[in-house]
C-alpha cells in the first residue's frame, strides 16, 4: 500500500462532491460574504446598523439521530437538526446568525447522501438566514465504518453590546412565554436507540421528524423590546434549562397543562421511562422560552406565531425551575 487511495481515500471522489455541492452552499450566500467557493477560508462583513458589534459563536453536532437517518437512509432533515442546535443557541443571547460552517465526517464517500447531507445544511440556512459559508468533508477510512457518518457545525453570530439576552435582565413578575416543539428534535436519542432497538424502525418517521428552526422568530420577537433572557430547550429539558436564564434568586414555576404534550412522548414513556426522566431529558413539547415584560407578552407570542407561543409560567422570587 503506497498511495492515498489504497489507504482508502478518494481524492477525486472528494473533488466531484465539491462540485456537486457547489450550487447548495452559494445559493445561501449574500453580498455580506467576502470569498470565493472552494478556497480555504470565507468571511462575511457585519451588517450595517450596530453601534458596538459583539461576535457570538456557538458550536454543535446533531449527535446519535445520525444512525437513525443512517438506517433509514434519509438525510433530507438532519441539516435542520444540525443549523438548529446551532443558530437557536445563538438566539438565546439575542445573537442574529452571520456566518455557519459544517463539519462531514465519513467512512467513505457515497456521493448521493453526502450531497443530500450538505443540501439539508444549505436550506437550513436559508431558513435561519445565514450563509453556509464552507466546511469539511472528511473521508477516514480506516477510523470510521465504510457507511459511518458524523456531522458537526459551528455558527458566528452578532448583537449590539447592551443588547444582549442575560438572566441579569430577568425580573421577579416576568412571564415565561415557550415555543412549540412537535417533536423529538435532535436531543435524547441515545436513550432512544436504548429504549425501542431493533423495535426504532417502525418509528423512524416520527423519530427523524427534522428539528424546528426558532432563531428569526426569536430575534423578531426580541426586536420588539421586552425579552429580557430566553433557553433553548436541548439535552437536560424544560428545567434544566430555563434555569440557565435565570441569575441567583430567581426561579420559575411552569404550568405543564398550558400545552398539549406531542404524542411522540408519550409513545417513548410507553417504554417505561419515568415521568421525572420524561422531563428531564426531552423537551416535552416545548423547544425554546423567552422569560419577558409582562406587558410584552401579547406582543412577543404574535411575532413567534408561527411557533404557537403560549405562555407556560412565571418567573418567581427563589430558586429552582418547579414543574406543576
Amino acid at each position: 500500500m503506497t498511495t492515498y487511495g489504497e489507504a482508502g481515500v478518494d481524492l477525486e471522489g472528494a473533488d466531484r462532491h465539491v462540485e456537486a455541492i457547489a450550487n447548495s452552499v452559494t445559493a445561501t450566500w449574500t453580498d455580506q460574504v467576502i470569498g470565493s467557493f472552494g478556497g480555504f477560508a470565507s468571511g462575511v462583513t457585519i451588517p450595517p446598523g450596530y453601534r458596538e458589534p459583539v461576535l457570538m459563536m456557538s458550536t454543535d453536532g446533531v449527535g446519535t439521530k445520525l444512525e437513525l437517518a443512517r438506517r433509514a437512509g434519509r438525510w433530507d432533515g438532519v441539516g435542520h437538526d444540525l443549523v438548529a442546535m446551532c443558530v437557536d443557541d445563538l438566539a438565546a443571547v439575542g445573537a442574529r446568525p452571520l456566518g455557519f460552517v459544517d463539519y462531514l465526517a465519513i467512512g467513505s464517500l457515497s456521493p448521493e447522501r453526502d450531497r443530500a447531507i450538505v443540501e439539508s445544511v444549505a436550506a437550513a440556512c436559508v431558513i435561519a438566514g445565514c450563509p453556509l459559508l464552507g466546511g469539511e468533508t472528511a473521508e477516514h477510512p480506516g477510523v470510521m465504518e465504510p457507511d459511518a457518518v458524523d456531522l458537526a457545525g459551528a455558527v458566528m453570530g452578532v448583537v449590539d453590546r447592551g443588547h444582549e439576552l442575560s438572566p441579569a435582565l430577568a425580573e421577579d413578575g416576568d412571564l415565561v412565554v415557550g415555543l412549540v416543539s412537535p417533536n423529538l428534535r435532535s436531543n435524547g436519542f441515545s436513550l432512544i436507540r436504548a429504549l425501542f432497538g431493533d423495535d426504532v424502525e417502525a418509528h423512524l418517521d416520527l423519530f427523524l421528524e427534522p428539528s424546528v428552526i426558532y432563531s428569526p422568530g426569536v430575534l423578531r420577537a426580541a426586536e420588539g423590546g421586552g425579552v429580557h433572557a430566553a433557553a433553548h430547550i436541548t439535552g437536560g429539558g424544560l428545567a434544566g434549562n430555563l434555569a440557565r436564564a435565570l441569575p441567583a434568586g430567581l426561579g420559575a414555576r411552569i404550568d405543564t397543562h398550558a400545552w398539549d404534550v406531542p404524542p411522540v412522548f408519550e409513545i417513548v414513556a410507553a417504554r417505561g421511562v419515568t415521568e421525572g426522566e420524561m422531563w428531564s431529558t426531552f423537551n416535552m413539547g416545548i423547544g425554546f422560552c423567552l422569560v419577558v415584560a409582562p406587558d410584552a407578552a401579547e406582543s412577543v407570542m404574535s411575532a413567534a406565531s408561527a411557533h404557537q407561543g403560549r405562555v407556560i409560567g412565571k418567573i418567581v422570587a427563589g430558586e429552582g425551575v418547579a414543574l406543576r
